[in-house]
């Protein structure tokens, strides 16, 4: 054990009585020297895992009543405390920060705090604190407009951020000009009494290019677009190589079809199902890419750093090079392809009896198209696409038919929660955002969901049972706080909530809540404010069950094309059928397993980001088009400053408090804004004018319009 632990260790006894410095250190010189037991003092001073009380005794920050945590700052100089989890439960949530408490703190430093002032019951405002040490800063680099100072040869940047309430100072732009969106590292954070410095690090272009956006949100997020060469080489050379049945389950006689978007190219799935005299075998035949990309190797190390594929309107930056995603691990029709199938036997119920895996290769029958099917669902021999689906339809398709309808019944028996969530489609022409509308999902979609889920589901318990590694992808209970706040909201949105009073909420009684809104017509918004109060889905080496699903053991194995979790649960299976999951190499695999769980909910998350970043700046460039003109839309969220306005075509802006008529307080518990008899609530049906939208903070600005208001424009 390091020396620092060992302090650590000895202070964080609970018979431990603070010592003075060379009090301590008396406790420690046999092992150690002077300067050694200094450095590693403050290292845990710096750490924040050690203070120093009055008279110079020393102890350990937690037993000192410290909290450690995390600052998120506003833009108006307050900010909030966050408490790490061992912490949570003597803080009861987060600390409010005072301006005059902040320490200077900037947002998402890691910080010790002070709880001073507790809510109690029926009180309005919340527990407050004040921060005391700040342990890291995190924030390394800003990125915004570069402006200059008014009679000064000096600039300064304003951060995009809306958290980040300070300007950097840049003394020496160089030939940068001002109006340039740049990125900057911070040399000095500021003070009370100076400003934040930096310098340059990256030009993005004008800052209100849609160009210099897009470039400055990828490099905010660390997305990496170019591979380097010894990937590209290595890719080139792999996906050269011939394709053979030796060695492999031959499946080419049989009818197999993949079934995607008309634009989708990395074709990673592909499915076939027969009925048997109990139910059903699904055979779900995923791209064999981990064939290709071998651990140890650059592409390896290259797919597991990006961790997943992130897909925005106009182009895909890809975990894997183009010659392998869309090249020889891209199931076409037609082509031989190396796949790994999981052949799942279900009854007649839909209940998973036994699963069998192999390595195999595949020919599929048809390219088959998400619209085209669902045509041919719909028109059945009047479809214009009949033709071209001849081969699968008369069998294949029906055999289909009749296991999803099987699946989805028992998806909804078990509770699985259904939330409908509109994804938007941009419709680009010339790198300009031209329309923006509800993405359809269609019947074939669903058959696809349900056999991935079906599949994913009867992988990870074959790896279980065999006291094997998996990547699970696991999904907590959501938080007795979180469910009783979204209690009160449903309460008020006039649902019956008898079943959300249960100690441990299950899936079925959120499942029911949903079924109700929709019956009342509100589903969207008891959706939207339902997702925002579960807990984040995330990828795991241990086993645990997955609420939203409600399915006990879930991993992800179906797409390994566009998710590392996905090839590192094909790595391992293949281990296991080759019979080399044994010894220490399956210590090997444990370890991959736990790194790659790891690496994989933080890039997930860091994919995320950026995606929605992409989508807001393109929603805000298409309103800008649309500033002076009326919308129908619907409040999905209620804030202290202002209303969430969603419109059809599912872009959101904020009607700001100061643009209503009148004074409104904010109600938290009913999440209301109201003013007499006026009342904002999530849900309700408003019109508005467009104001402005601002590409630099993707932010669209609008004003509730009444109907006197609209009869007098």
């Amino acid at each position: 054990m390091e020396l620092k632990e060992k302090i650590r260790e000895y202070i964080s006894n609970r018979r431990y009585v603070p010592l003075k410095f060379d009090e301590l250190y008396d406790v420690f010189s046999p092992e150690a020297s002077l300067a050694e037991f200094s450095d590693a003092v403050a290292q845990l001073g710096d750490d924040g895992l050690l203070i120093y009380l009055k008279k110079g005794k020393i102890a350990s920050s937690e037993a000192a009543g410290y909290l450690r945590g995390t600052f998120r700052s506003n833009a108006k100089g307050f900010g909030f405390f966050m408490p790490d989890e061992q912490f949570r439960r003597r803080t009861g949530g987060d600390l409010y920060i005072a301006p005059e408490n902040t320490l200077d703190a900037v947002n998402d430093d890691e910080v010790l705090a002070v709880m001073t002032r507790e809510a109690r019951t029926g009180d309005k405002r919340g527990s407050e604190g004040r921060i005391v040490k700040i342990t890291e800063h995190r924030l390394k680099t800003v990125i915004g407009t570069l402006r200059t100072l008014p009679r000064d040869t000096r600039c300064y940047i304003k951060p995009d951020d809306r958290h980040l309430n300070f300007t950097v100072l840049i003394e020496d732009a160089g030939s940068v000009k001002p109006g340039t969106k740049v990125g900057a590292e911070i040399t000095d954070y500021p003070t009370a009494t100076l400003p934040a410095k930096g310098r340059i690090t990256k030009e993005f272009g004008e800052s209100d290019s849609s160009e210099a956006n897009y470039a400055a949100i990828l490099h905010e997020n660390g997305i990496k677009t170019v591979f380097d060469a010894e990937t590209v080489r290595e890719a080139e050379k792999v996906a050269a190589m011939p394709v053979s049945a030796k060695g492999r389950y031959d499946l080419r006689d049989r009818t197999i079809i993949t079934m995607d978007g008309a634009d989708a190219k990395d074709l990673d799935d592909a499915v076939s199902a027969e009925r048997t005299k109990t139910g059903f075998i699904l055979g779900v035949h995923i791209a064999d890419v981990s064939h290709y990309v071998r651990a140890g190797t650059a592409l390896d190390g290259e797919a597991m750093e990006r961790g997943t594929s992130i897909y925005f309107a106009d182009r895909v930056v890809p975990m894997l090079p183009e010659v392998i995603s869309n090249g020889c691990c891209s199931l076409n029709a037609g082509t031989d392809k190396y796949t790994l199938s999981a052949f799942v036997e279900l009854d007649s119920e839909g209940e998973i009896t036994g699963c069998d895996l192999k390595e195999t290769i595949i020919r599929s029958s048809v390219r088959g198209v998400y619209s085209e099917i669902n045509d041919i669902l719909e028109k059945n021999t009047d479809s214009e696409f009949y033709d071209k689906y001849k081969p699968v339809h008369n069998g294949l398709l029906d055999d289909m038919t009749a296991l999803y309808n099987i699946l989805d019944e028992k998806s909804r028996r078990r509770g699985a929660l259904e939330i409908e969530t509109f994804e938007s489609k941009i419709i680009l022409e010339d790198g300009k955002p031209v329309d923006i509308v509800k993405r359809d999902r269609g019947l074939s979609e669903r058959y696809i969901e349900q056999f991935m889920l079906c599949a994913n589901e009867a992988v990870a318990n074959w790896l279980f049972w065999q006291d094997m590694p998996c990547v699970y992808r696991v999904h907590e209970r959501p938080s007795p706080e979180k469910m009783q706040v979204f209690a009160v909201f449903a309460h008020n949105m006039g649902l019956d909530t008898t079943a959300l009073k249960s100690k441990n909420i299950h899936s079925k009684s959120l499942a029911g809540m949903i079924r109700q809104a929709n019956e009342a017509d509100i589903g969207n918004t008891v959706s939207y404010v339902l997702l925002r109060s579960l807990m984040k889905a995330k990828y795991s080496s241990v086993a645990a069950p997955h609420f939203g699903l409600a399915i006990d053991k879930y991993c992800h194995f179906t797409s390994p094309i566009r998710r590392y979790p996905d090839l590192a649960t094909h790595r391992i299976i293949k281990s296991v059928l080759r019979g080399e999951a044994k010894g220490t190499y399956l210590n090997t695999l444990t370890e991959f397993a736990g790194r790659a769980a790891a690496l994989s909910t933080e890039n997930e998350l860091k994919a995320i980001g950026a995606e929605r970043e992409i989508e807001d700046l393109y929603k805000t460039i298409y309103m800008l088009e649309h500033v002076g003109e009326i919308f129908d839309g619907i409040i999905t969220s209620v804030a202290p400053f202002g209303l969430f306005v969603e419109l059809p075509n599912t872009c959101e802006g904020l009607v700001p408090i100061a643009t209503l008529d009148g004074y409104f307080n904010y109600n938290e518990e009913q999440m209301t804004l109201s003013c007499g008899y006026t009342v904002y609530n999530l849900g309700k049906k408003v019109r508005v004018l467009i104001e402005s939208a601002d590409v630099i903070s993707r932010r669209v600005n609008m004003r509730i319009i009444t109907d006197e208001q609209l009869i007098n424009t």
